[in-house]
């Protein structure tokens, strides 16, 4: 498995946009999309929404899908 970025295209608010992440990044972020019942874009803009400005969005979905992890080990 290749560690590089991919890139894909999310929406968010009715804008793409690309976001990189390793691929075991995109499906840890599909998998809790899904165990949610969301849709990837809408999981994405709850992230946005709460992330801080000066946070970049993949960086964001990186420390949501650690810390939504590490609440599973509690």
């Amino acid at each position: 498995m290749s560690t590089r970025p991919v890139k894909r295209s999310l929406t968010l608010h009715g804008h793409r946009t690309s976001v990189s992440l390793e691929e075991p990044f995109w499906q840890a972020f599909r998998d809790i999309a899904e165990e949610r019942g969301l849709a990837l874009n809408a999981l994405a803009a709850e992230i946005d929404e709460t992330r801080d400005i000066e946070t970049g969005l993949a960086t964001a979905i990186r420390l949501f899908v650690l810390d939504w992890y590490r609440a599973q080990l509690v």
